[in-house]
């Protein structure tokens, strides 16, 4: 039986999942049919979305020209097969591949409906060390966002949340859900216990911090899925094993988070810039 964790259900909420995977050898079918399955458990526990962590179709640290071989556009048949599952199973999925576009190899992350449209894709655009910049360009466009069920969602991956101009950029563009797949490995652990806690609180919106758990090569992930809310709470998490961790959002939560912290509006830009 898969291990799926859930959140006390609230009132006027989103319910998500989040897929706390294993790392594997790269094998891009035994993984797409992973997701099929983790896909249709997520739906069947009442979910309208699923997240996966940093680069989950293929693997994150495989080193540069393995990616490359593996790289593949946005209408790819990685992509395809993704939206194919996100229709079957009737959820919304977040995904990551490497995107070969003119030539440049991106760590992406892809949104598509419950239809299988693609919704967004989004380029990391903080590459962190040798691991990220010998194998992808970074990415552009700071905020990608899109409307999902009516909700504002935005993406971001891993690395990207430790800069807290990238969270602050969403909440002031009406971000309101932040999906952040990531490949978090062991010892900051501190990342997801303190950081993204801090990210969801200052600006005031739900943070998906999603991971992988078990090794690749010499990197030992940490797992410590996060879902948090705009008060800064875990609504839900997992810190350990394969499994799914599934949380109730509650949205009216953001208003009330903003009305009673007040960081959006007392800022002060014309100091910072």
């Amino acid at each position: 039986m898969f291990a799926v964790e859930f959140a006390a259900k609230g009132t006027h909420s989103m319910r998500i999942a989040c897929w706390q995977a294993t790392a594997r050898r790269t094998d891009v079918p035994a993984t797409l049919l992973a997701l099929s399955e983790r896909a249709r458990e997520a739906a069947d526990a009442g979910a309208s979305l699923l997240v996966t962590p940093e680069m989950s179709l293929t693997g994150y640290h495989l080193g540069a020209r393995r990616l490359r071989q593996l790289a593949e556009p946005v209408d790819g048949p990685m992509c395809e097969a993704v939206s194919e599952i996100a229709a079957s199973a009737g959820i919304a999925i977040v995904h990551g591949w490497p995107e070969l576009s003119a030539g440049e190899v991106y760590n992406s992350a892809r949104l598509v409906d419950s239809s299988g449209s693609a919704l967004a894709t989004y380029r990391k655009a903080h590459l962190f060390g040798d691991i990220d910049r010998n194998a992808f360009s970074a990415g552009n466009t700071g905020v990608v966002r899109a409307e999902l069920d009516g909700v504002p969602v935005g993406i971001i991956i891993c690395y990207d949340v430790e800069f807290p101009e990238s969270v602050r950029a969403h909440a002031l563009a009406g971000t309101r859900l932040l999906l952040v797949p990531t490949a978090l490995m062991s010892p900051w652990d501190f990342v997801a216990q303190t950081l993204v806690p801090a990210r969801a609180f200052e600006s005031q919106l739900f943070l998906a911090y999603t991971n992988w758990v078990g090794s690749e090569r010499e990197l030992s992930y940490c797992g410590r899925t996060r879902v948090v809310g705009p008060d800064g709470v875990v609504v839900a998490g997992r810190d350990s094993g394969e499994g799914l961790v599934v949380a109730d959002l509650d949205l009216s939560l953001v208003d009330k988070a903003r009305a009673e912290t007040t960081y959006l509006t007392d800022r002060r830009p014309e100091l910072y810039s």
